[in-house]
């Protein structure tokens, strides 16, 4: 049987994994890494670079790539890059059809079939952007999986039968999540979840770069409307100074020259205590959603006894005290922040697959958002409309299937028009429409001939809404299409032959193009001498890349690596031990 593997397809970092006898395992990609940035880029050659070259790439090209398009998933915003324009569903797709390849490297066949995560707050409409996301990449989605809900299979795998209530708390490079899940009996039981899909370290680096850049005179927005490799050169030096301040008291941020090259610039000291300062606010945005997990399980914060940490951003000293501060308890992250995740979605893989290293685990998970119709009121002789009636509230363990009737509001009202909505305001117009259809054939008579409104959700978090007029039993059934929003059956196709003909590098090139990519961007930096020595290996790791001769190719790369590795002050660590 084929394999089916899990995906984290995370905001700045994505992770694969598959389910072995003896537990979940990551799948190294081709540079050797467990984790592959989840960045595009489109080099001057129309090549498509995904992962750690094009995240290289970007800090010298900025123009040409494209990151955190996760949290644009299911909207109708588009990027072009290279003179080609790309949906979030696309670049998602890019990033997903590497990791692919990378699993069929890893087992010597193909594989078409995947377990991928999303935020637990991710609605309807993203949800089927990445399901759109997976099969642009070539893959059968089997599951969609809420990414809290895999960082507690992935720990509950092993010791599932200790009983307990676990808070799950995951901040990762662009979303917060946090889920309230009751372990026992070789079950793992989600009672709630919340989080905000615009939250996480990306936006603690951003901080810091904003104030880092006014420090110097520069306002952020101008400067990455009107300064794009000075901005891109100041993200990569903050990102590296947010993750150092993690273990030291200080540090200093670089920046660049207008050309964006180090040299000429100015340094900018930067304190934990400065940073903590300036982070303060966003990570304030936590305790909502905590105070409604709690709420929506119906528990208390002395009643949870184990707090788990998710995501790379929960490295960050300040996040690891908050959270200690807000449950009186110290939070563990025993599994890594970075993979937990992808492990948790291969042993969903697993279940799905019925594989005998998981017969004994069962999972089960909630809706994140609610979900009803809209309804009419009757005010005295007046009809108001926009009123959203719920039928499946929020946090209700799926599947599910729940009935609630309604009547026909006008004397020999033969049809209605039933909109469905996702949301918690009581007002449609606050809240997410996710489809509509209309039912005829109401028979004739008074106001009040009832219909049925049946809604079953599955564990994709995917619809199907049924009305049943009860004086004849003719039922309509409608299911909310499974395509993203604005991508039709056709054009999903359409994606597919695009994404077909665009040139990726094999993965054999991938590590000579990364090893170009952070060449090019340390030659910028470097003073006379030592440039010119780089510029000479790179002209002669290029030139036996033309010549194809594996000997003279093995050569130079080994020089290439050297050089770069002596000099580079700012290596980021392809294989993954990073920080959100």
């Amino acid at each position: 049987m084929d394999s089916i593997i899990g995906i984290d397809l995370g905001t700045t970092n994505s992770a694969v994994a598959y389910l072995t006898d003896d537990g979940p395992t990551i799948i190294p990609n081709a540079l050797g890494g467990r984790l592959t940035p989840s960045v595009v880029a489109l080099d001057e050659g129309g090549r498509v670079l995904v992962g750690a070259a094009a995240k290289e790439y970007q800090v010298v090209r900025p123009d040409r790539c494209a990151s955190l398009f996760k949290r644009w998933m299911g909207s109708d915003r588009t990027v072009t890059i290279g003179g080609k324009t790309f949906t979030p569903e696309d670049l998602s797709g890019l990033v997903l059809r590497s990791l692919k390849a990378d699993a069929e490297a890893f087992f010597q066949r193909p594989v078409t079939r995947a377990v991928i995560t999303v935020p637990a707050y991710f609605n309807d409409t993203q949800r089927k952007a990445t399901i759109a996301a997976g099969r642009i990449a070539g893959l059968t989605v089997e599951r969609i999986l809420n990414e809290p809900t895999a960082a507690a299979i992935a720990y509950g795998f092993q010791g599932v039968d200790e009983n307990k209530v676990i808070l799950v708390f995951d901040l990762g490079g662009g979303t917060f999540d946090v889920s309230v899940v009751e372990q026992f009996d070789g079950t793992l039981e989600v009672r709630s979840s919340a989080g905000e899909t615009a939250l996480g370290g990306e936006d603690f680096t951003r901080a810091l770069a904003a104030r880092v850049l006014e420090s110097v005179g520069l306002p952020f927005e101008r400067a990455e409307a009107t300064l794009p490799l000075v901005v891109a050169r100041v993200l990569q030096q903050c990102e590296r100074a947010k993750c150092q301040l993690s273990r030291e008291e200080s540090t200093t941020v670089r920046v660049p020259g207008a050309d964006g090259e180090l040299a000429g610039g100015k340094e900018v000291a930067v304190g934990r205590e400065q940073l903590q300062k300036w982070i303060a606010p966003i990570l304030g945005r936590i305790e909502t959603p905590i105070r409604r997990v709690l709420a929506d399980a119906r528990l208390t914060r002395e009643k949870i006894d184990e707090v788990i940490l998710v995501g790379g951003a929960t490295r960050m000293p300040l996040v690891v005290r908050r959270v200690r501060e807000l449950f009186g308890k110290e939070p563990h992250g025993r599994l890594n922040p970075d993979e937990v995740v992808a492990l948790g979605a291969a042993v969903q893989a697993g279940l799905v697959q019925r594989n005998a290293a998981v017969n004994d685990l069962v999972v089960t998970d909630v809706s994140p958002f609610t979900l009803g119709v809209e309804v009419s009121k009757e005010y005295g002789q007046e009809i108001q409309n926009g009123f959203f009636d719920p039928i499946i509230d929020r946090n209700t363990v799926i599947p599910v299937s729940r009935v609630k009737s309604y009547s026909t509001m006008q004397p020999n009202q033969t049809t209605i028009s039933i909109k469905v909505y996702q949301g918690e305001s009581r007002k449609t117009q606050e809240n997410l429409l996710l489809g509509e259809f209309d039912v005829t054939g109401i028979p004739p008579g008074p106001k009040g001939q009832e219909v049925a409104i049946r809604f079953t959700y599955d564990l994709n978090g995917v619809i199907e809404v049924e009305a049943t007029i009860v004086a004849t039993k003719k039922t309509v059934s409608h299911v909310i299409a499974r395509h993203a929003k604005g991508l039709s059956e056709a054009a999903i196709r359409k994606a597919v032959r695009d994404m077909e003909k665009l040139k990726t590098h094999p993965r054999d090139e991938e590590k000579n193009h990364y090893l170009l990519s952070r060449a090019e961007r340390l030659y910028k930096e470097l003073a006379a001498a030592p440039r010119r020595h780089l510029g000479a290996l790179i002209d002669g790791f290029e030139a036996a890349l033309e010549s194809r001769e594996p000997d003279a190719i093995g050569r130079h790369r080994e020089a290439l690596e050297y050089f770069v590795a002596e000099f580079d002050a700012d290596n980021d660590d392809p294989t993954g031990n990073s920080y959100e």
